[in-house]
């Protein structure tokens, strides 16, 4: 099909092809993508679909530029997810909450997100969307009346595109890059609550099994905060694996601050000013404040991609209130990362696989 654009606006004519035209793994339903919209709606159903099935329920995953602001699983809403989105936390449905919980990793960098869920849309969710900013949603399919609701968003303009559950990739990726033409066999290394040993307790299994499915599909380097599964902070596409970690342990810390009681959640008519007007406050907390506050997180899982350099990424994680990390091991100073982690009572895991996507 033909794509509005490529990368840029001013890189026309644009086209995508379905290498087995019989069987694309994306049907687009309405609305005309853009090069980046097709990369989005490919990264964000490949890592719902992985984390679902490895974790058994409904995942969620909200994309901006090819890498996920966050991704959840279903589960409950707390009081500022509820009054931020206007919902009943008690009747709220499991593929809402699923979505919910990972827009409000970082409401800000979502807004205009791309998207994913590992279950068919229903009325709730897409009426969700109706009052949230995004451009597109990709899933494996929509209930009765949904894609009608859903494209009258944006003025017509929103992508809505049903995902193949089916679809297998072939076994070999190949790019095309200044003229050359780079070929490798696909990434399929399992991603597995075995993977993760013996001894953890179930919850941060878990986290970690998401966090690893997460940074699989976010560009490199990349790390992620992830508690009782949320993905609170991600740190994408930094040269320094230490920037990614204080880049995604702010983040993790602004969702913890947003608890505040000194934070309301806002009386604005619109989500994104409500979530501004939390975020307004946040920066107005004292710093005696905002330590009290932050001293009370606990249970946080820290996945890396790569390999941990050194042992300053696990001072900085343990800052922002990392208990349990998960990391492929082996580098240089790894007996150092270890024995931070021994000295600040951090549970490690070393997995041998790295994640990096580029």
């Amino acid at each position: 099909m033909d794509l509005r654009y490529g990368m840029n606006p001013h890189q026309r004519p644009a086209k995508m092809t379905s290498i087995d035209p019989g069987r694309p793994p994306l049907r687009f339903l309405h609305g005309a993508p853009s090069f980046v919209n097709v990369l989005d709606a490919a990264g964000a159903w490949q890592l719902v679909r992985e984390a679902a099935a490895a974790l058994g329920g409904p995942v969620a995953a909200s994309f901006k530029h090819v890498s996920p602001a966050g991704a959840a699983t279903a589960g409950p809403l707390d009081g500022v997810m509820a009054a931020t989105y206007r919902l009943n936390s008690a009747t709220t449905g499991r593929l809402t909450s699923a979505y919910v919980r990972a827009r409000d990793a970082d409401p800000k960098s979502s807004y205009g997100d791309f998207v994913a869920v590992s279950e068919p849309v229903d009325a709730e969710l897409a009426d969700l969307l109706r009052r949230v900013v995004s451009d597109g949603i990709v899933a494996p399919g929509f209930e009765d009346g949904v894609v009608a609701t859903l494209a009258a968003k944006k003025s017509g303009r929103f992508l809505v595109v049903e995902a193949d559950p089916a679809f297998r990739p072939p076994s070999v990726e190949r790019r095309e890059v200044y003229g050359m033409r780079l070929t490798q066999p696909r990434d399929e290394a399992p991603l597995t609550r075995e993977l993760l040993g013996e001894g953890l307790p179930g919850p941060a299994a878990d986290d970690l099994l998401l966090g690893l499915v997460t940074v699989r599909y976010t560009q490199s380097n990349s790390v992620t905060y992830v508690r009782d599964g949320m993905v609170l902070g991600v740190g994408a596409g930094q040269q320094s694996r230490v920037d990614c970690t204080r880049l995604a342990g702010a983040k993790a810390d602004t969702w913890w601050l947003r608890r505040h009681p000194a934070v309301p959640t806002g009386d604005q008519d619109k989500v994104q000013d409500r979530v501004a007007e939390q975020l307004r406050r946040v920066e107005l907390l004292g710093a005696a404040d905002r330590e009290a506050w932050l001293a009370g997180r606990d249970g946080i899982a820290f996945v890396s991609d790569g390999a941990l350099p050194f042992a300053d990424n696990v001072e900085h994680a343990a800052r922002h209130g990392a208990r349990y990390i998960a990391e492929p091991g082996d580098s240089i100073r790894s007996t150092d990362v270890s024995a931070e982690c021994d000295r600040r009572g951090i549970t490690l895991v070393r997995t041998g696989i790295r994640l990096f996507c580029h």
